[in-house]
């Protein structure tokens, strides 16, 4: 099947950093009403129509509250069984235990849910298993061992909706479970007391972009609703003046896991990121205080900080270290302990960057020789599970393409994925499941995990090839850069730049805006720092002038970089973001360029 080929915007066809260039389709038409009905310039107009911004909502999107948007959690089916389950549970003084995922997602989750119980006055025991001795989700010995140590309740998150084996022997061992997890799911639920996953086939919630740590929070308020109905706050005999928990100060880590799952960040999502970092600014939690100062954080915290430094630490201990670090850090409220678990989490950090990088090494230069598959598949023995993933996102993200890398040892493969905009992944390894492919796999949209024996390697990658073969459009497989229409030097204002702003966070699902400077000139780049490439980009008389900093980071020898330092070049068309400069205190605008082509004719 040949897919329809969209037109290329300013007709680059091939970039410098090899993308075709497409512009966000937006209707003209809405965009300018939009401009007028907010009194913005009509760029702005037109990148919120292209986000599917209605005029209705334009002024709440602008301002995205909870108030708005945060919905009944007892509208996810099993929320009230959950509920009476907790709330007995914690009256009773029973034991409860939170099952978590070694990722931030599934670390948040669980912070996040033991942060809550201690404020209402129940412990909660943790249990993050190790990545390489007992791989993803719940595992039959590690459940029997919590049962055996007097847990009634345990509480997975971020993982457990395939868990079928182990939570059925749970059951039988008498241990009540409720799963909180987003990940797809199909018709046959495992044996647990409440499966809550807006993932579910027979739910109906238009929530189902949630991160774990969301369908978590909801919970959270869900409980703590229960709690309140039952009596256990306030002055009573019950309750023993026991105060309410303030559930607001704890959306910093409902912000952190949601960036870092890389879920979208659109309606609900957004809302929760947007008032998550507005609390992870007032540095209330312990470990991520400690956490922002070893990596010297000290500006004001955007999405990008949570996703690339924050975020990557926080996964570490999972990856390569102790697979509970990000828990306890994110959990504790001791400053010394927060202070070291930050310092052993950035030193792992470091050494998780270099395994990634030899793995890297080894899986571009496999991709390299099989170019033409629709899909990125690699593997090899010994490379470390630990980072497999993020191998997997990088080069999805060069071939722009899905990518799965598998680690293999001992005749298994445990194997990760990554996706492109339009292509299921998790569907498509859940279906390889079903047909016997697979040891084990799930996943969503976006991203995937799984193990394989060695001798089905060759089919599951038939499979997965010939599925996604039916979701890409053959034209349009290669990379694309998106962009948000073209902007002049002169039009670019501080003004502009924070209005731009508005529009976050950023992140999946909602992108910053980017836009083209065509026809442009460099003027005075050189090379400075860590291979960055630092230049002037000046515009025509003809063009109304001006002139606007710029720098393109780790550009240097690169096509890119060389384009940009070349003198005796003609003008370029420049692609990028444009953000605030407040270096040494003088406020001014800068371009983080992405991309260049030539303005006029193909690259030679």
């Amino acid at each position: 099947m040949t897919g329809r080929r969209e037109p290329v915007f300013l007709g680059v066809e091939r970039s410098f950093t090899g993308k075709r260039w497409h512009e966000r389709l937006a209707d003209a038409r809405l965009g300018l009403t939009l401009a007028q009905r907010l009194s913005v310039p009509e760029i702005i107009g037109r990148a919120l129509a292209a986000r599917g911004v209605g005029v209705e909502d334009a002024e709440a999107y602008l301002n995205p509250t909870l108030r708005e948007s945060f919905p009944d959690p007892r509208h996810l089916i099993d929320m009230d069984v959950a509920v009476e389950r907790l709330v007995r549970a914690v009256g009773a003084g029973e034991r409860i235990a939170v099952f978590g995922d070694y990722d931030v997602d599934g670390a948040t989750s669980a912070a996040l849910i033991k942060r809550f119980f201690a404020a209402a006055g129940a412990e909660v025991v943790v249990y993050i298993p190790d990545r390489l001795k007992e791989g993803y989700g719940p595992n039959e010995a590690a459940l029997i061992k919590l049962r055996r140590q007097g847990i009634d309740v345990v509480i997975t998150v971020d993982c457990g909706t395939s868990a079928h084996g182990p939570l059925a022997a749970a059951a039988e061992a008498g241990l009540d479970v409720i799963v909180v997890d987003h990940h797809v799911a199909e018709a046959k639920l495992p044996r647990a007391l409440a499966v809550i996953n807006p993932n579910r086939l027979d739910e109906h919630s238009p929530h189902g972009a949630l991160a774990a740590v969301g369908v978590a929070y909801l919970l959270c308020v869900a409980v703590n609703a229960g709690l309140r109905e039952a009596g256990w706050y306030g002055d009573g005999a019950a309750a023993g003046g026991r105060a309410e928990p303030d559930l607001i100060r704890w959306l910093d880590l409902v912000a952190l896991g949601t960036v870092c799952d890389m879920v979208p960040l659109t309606g609900l999502n957004r809302a929760l990121v947007s008032q998550g970092l507005k609390v992870l600014a007032r540095r209330r939690n312990t470990g991520l205080a400690a956490l922002a100062d070893v990596v010297g954080l000290d500006a004001r915290p955007e999405a990008w900080h949570l996703g690339f430094v924050l975020g990557p630490r926080i996964n570490a201990g999972g990856r390569v270290g102790d697979a509970d670090l990000g828990v306890r850090l994110l959990a504790t409220t001791d400053e010394s302990e927060a202070r070291a678990l930050a310092a052993r989490l950035d030193e792992q950090n470091a050494e998780r960057k270099v395994i990634e990088a030899a793995v890297l090494d080894q899986a571009q230069a496999q991709a390299e020789g099989e170019r033409g598959a629709g899909v990125v598949f690699v593997s090899a023995q010994g490379w470390h599970p630990g980072v497999i993933g993020i191998v997997a996102s990088t080069l999805a993200r060069r071939f722009g393409r899905p990518a799965l890398v598998v680690a293999l040892q001992n005749g298994v493969g445990k194997g990760s994925g990554r996706s492109v905009r339009g292509v299921d992944l998790g569907s498509s390894v859940i279906a390889a499941r079903q047909e016997g492919l697979l040891i084990d796999g799930g996943g969503h949209p976006m991203a995937a995990g799984f193990t394989v024996a060695r001798d089905k390697l060759g089919a599951f990658r038939e499979f997965i090839e010939a599925r996604v073969a039916a979701e890409i459009e053959a034209g349009d497989i290669g990379p694309t850069l998106m962009l948000d229409g073209a902007l002049k030097p002169e039009a670019t204002t501080i003004e502009l730049v924070d209005l731009i702003q508005r529009l976050g966070p950023f992140g999946s699902g909602n992108a910053e805006p980017r836009f083209a400077f065509p026809s442009i000139r460099v003027a005075k780049a050189d090379v400075v720092g860590e291979n960055h490439v630092r230049c002037f980009l000046t515009a025509s008389e003809r063009q109304g002038g001006g002139r606007l900093k710029a720098i393109a980071f780790r550009s240097a020898g690169t096509a890119l970089g060389d384009a940009l330092l070349d003198r005796s070049r003609l003008a370029l068309h420049v692609a990028g973001h444009v953000r605030r400069d407040d270096w040494m205190g003088r406020e001014g605008v800068q371009l983080l360029i992405d991309d260049a082509a030539p303005a006029h004719g193909e690259i030679p």
